[in-house]
């Protein structure tokens, strides 16, 4: 196996860490509605519902040992034409620090997405596809050595389902990649609604290539909190299961706001969230 999939004694301890968390929501009474989405970096079923937006705005920072790439902002645009479909944009303006040069900033590569839940059950599941194509800017990013000199195509599928007092998301693709080589990506949301307004999660992620074989797997901890509608606060903070070096982070995060337009409030969003079998399964 490639040295780079072995976790060392320090990465296991932290990935029990992670998956006692998990156990934690697992372990609690009270029922949820958990999704992916951001502030995670894995995605859920849930569309924004017909004729809805939902835009998120949000601080991102990836630190490494030397090296840093922060989203300064990421926006993130949703927009349901109907119930199951979802139409989606993100882009950020990135800030890149590498060791002994001076720091960077441009435009990170247009993300173009299309989610389609073609399968609705409500608390029985539901499943997503959800292709994303990444796209560079028409500036000097590439040049400069901010963005991947090639497009990109992420063909993930999507899966939510409620188990007892929780609900679990997951997500798995294949990211097709121009000059480099092709990978793959992984993802696991298990969260509780402790309070009508805040919701915490724990969520396991990894990114990685087929040749040569590599991955990234990163750990988190996160809430979304239900400030008053038309925004929700959304917090996420975790690190990567490897030891940190260039390629593998010390600290990931996001910091940002969620908002649902048209505006309207939460309990309406609670009441068309509950019906079993629902399409319209907004996002949180």
């Amino acid at each position: 196996m490639d040295s780079l999939l072995i976790l060392t004694r320090d990465s296991q301890i932290t990935l029990r860490l992670a998956i006692a968390c998990m156990l934690l929501a697992l372990a609690s009474s009270r029922p949820t509605r958990a999704q992916g989405g951001p502030p995670y970096y894995t995605n859920d079923p849930g569309t924004p519902g017909k004729m809805n937006w939902e835009v998120n705005l949000g601080y991102m920072p990836f630190l490494y040992n030397g090296n840093s790439v922060s989203h300064t902002p990421d926006v993130d645009i949703n927009f349901g034409p109907n119930d199951r479909v979802q139409l989606t944009y993100e882009s950020a303006w990135l800030r890149v620090q590498n060791p002994g040069q001076p720091v960077k900033y441009g435009m990170n590569q247009d993300q173009l997405g299309v989610k389609w839940r073609f399968y609705d059950k409500g608390e029985r599941g539901a499943f997503s596809v959800f292709p994303q194509l990444s796209v560079n800017n028409p500036n000097d990013a590439v040049r400069r050595g901010i963005v991947p000199p090639g497009d990109s195509l992420i063909l993930p599928i999507e899966f939510t389902r409620k188990f007892g007092p929780v609900d679990i998301n997951l997500e798995g693709g294949y990211n097709i990649v121009q000059h480099a080589p092709n990978g793959w990506l992984t993802g696991l949301v298990v969260g509780h609604q402790f309070t009508k307004r805040l919701e915490l999660d724990s969520e396991f992620y990894a990114t990685g290539t087929f040749h040569p074989s590599y991955a990234q797997p990163i750990i988190d901890v996160g809430a979304r909190y239900r400030m008053h509608y038309p925004l929700i606060l959304l917090l996420m903070a975790g690190r990567g299961v490897e030891p940190a070096r260039s390629n593998q982070p010390y600290f990931v995060g996001y910091f940002g706001v969620q908002i649902l337009l048209p505006r309207r409030s939460f309990q309406k969003d609670e009441v068309e969230a509950g019906g079993e079998g629902n399409e319209s399964n907004p996002k949180k």
